[in-house]
């Protein structure tokens, strides 16, 4: 008998995205509220419709100001819903709140989800605030990161340049390979009139910029914004009452076989989404071969190679080959990714903001940057580390 409590009951009805910039003047919750009346609009339902909302990681403001500024209590409140389900928390795969709300629909729990991500990270960093470096403040460091910090790791660049750095040793790959991820990611943002950096960007460019954390350097880090956006997970039943075309929800998953670390790893060059490569294609019929393009994690450039191998667009150490000279990542070519810019070039949405891509360009509505053909099937993916999900999207 086969497992009605799947994915496949799920269809994304409904996306919204806030304004997304540097140094926004209004707070995470107003961009929330922004972002779910997009969306809301865009599924054609109201407040009443929603009974579960879902995020990830749940509200830091305290504990890393600008990370993840709001709460569902927050946005419950201020939108006065009624919830039969709710969730969030951190001990979770970053993809968790799309994962967690299909179940919830799929069980019965709820029948239309919203699914949110906030972040302030932009203006944080101009009040002198960084969530995303470690042990810069009077807070006494415990945990992983008492272990890293006397040695210069404070935060993600280090613990990608460690992985970065084994790779190249491991594979032979080049700097000038690494850089057209960036490049890429930069040319498609060039034809996004909501990217945040849109200036043309040269291999000489990426070459003379400074060093962040060797061999990552400053084209290689995603750009922190302010800015919010919203996915609705509904059930399939719902798909004739909808206002916009539902996209299906053909496979997910965020598995955790390894050890939850950056820098502890059996195997440095093998991060988490090897394994949830191999989760997503256990749960379809379809293959890498079939996928039309791709939304790929690019935190830091370096990630997207690690899930182009992971999820089997190439072979083990044969990404940075893969990539090279830039044509079959184009728009053009045989895998297009990072249509909008990526979070090195559009912003750093932290995930949610490669689903919201994925659907505007499969239902067609990409506008400026929309892709040439018919594109029917999206591989998204999320997180770097081991908090990795990657999901497999169909139009119909």
């Amino acid at each position: 008998m086969p497992n009605i409590f799947s994915e496949k009951q799920c269809v994304i009805s409904g996306v919204g995205q806030s304004e997304i910039g540097r140094r926004l003047p209004r707070n995470g919750l107003q961009l929330t509220v922004d972002a779910v009346k997009q969306a809301l609009d865009d599924a054609g339902l109201s407040r009443s419709d929603i009974d579960g909302v879902s995020s990830w990681p749940g509200q830091m403001q305290h504990a890393a100001p600008g990370f993840s500024p709001v709460s569902i209590t927050d946005l419950r409140e201020a939108m006065d819903l009624k919830l039969s389900w709710y969730n969030a928390g951190i001990e979770s795969t970053q993809m968790s709140a799309i994962i967690n709300a299909c179940m919830a629909v799929a069980s019965g729990q709820a029948r239309h989800v919203i699914c949110f991500r906030t972040m302030t990270e932009a203006s944080s960093m101009a009040k002198g605030t960084r969530s995303s470096v470690q042990g810069t403040g009077s807070q006494r460091i415990s945990g992983p990161f008492q272990w890293q910090l006397p040695f210069g790791a404070f935060s993600a660049s280090s613990w990608a340049a460690l992985v970065a750095s084994r790779y190249m040793h491991e594979f032979g790959a080049t700097r000038e390979q690494l850089a057209q991820i960036a490049l890429n990611a930069r040319s498609n943002a060039m034809l996004n009139e909501r990217a945040v950096y849109r200036d043309p960007l040269t291999m000489e460019d990426y070459l003379a910029s400074r060093m962040i954390s060797d061999p990552l350097c400053l084209f290689d880090c995603d750009v922190p914004i302010d800015g919010s956006t919203v996915i609705i997970i509904s059930h399939k039943d719902c798909v004739p009452d909808l206002k916009s075309k539902a996209i299906h929800i053909e496979a997910i998953g965020g598995p955790l076989y390894g050890r939850d670390s950056w820098d502890q790893q059996d195997d440095l060059t093998r991060f988490g989404a090897e394994d949830a490569g191999k989760m997503l294609w256990s749960r379809t019929d379809f293959k890498p071969k079939d996928v039309d393009f791709a939304e790929l994690y690019d935190g830091f450039s370096f990630l997207t190679l690690l899930w182009l191998e992971g999820l089997g667009f190439c072979g083990r150490g044969e990404a940075a080959a893969f990539v090279e000279g830039g044509q079959r990542i184009g728009r053009d070519g045989e895998l297009p990714l990072a249509s909008h810019g990526g979070q090195l070039s559009a912003g750093r949405t932290h995930g949610l903001g490669y689903f919201h891509e994925a659907v505007k360009q499969l239902r067609g509505e990409a506008g400026s940057h929309q892709l040439s053909g018919d594109r029917k099937l999206a591989v998204v993916s999320n997180g770097g580390g081991n908090l990795s999900g990657a999901a497999l999207l169909r139009s119909d």
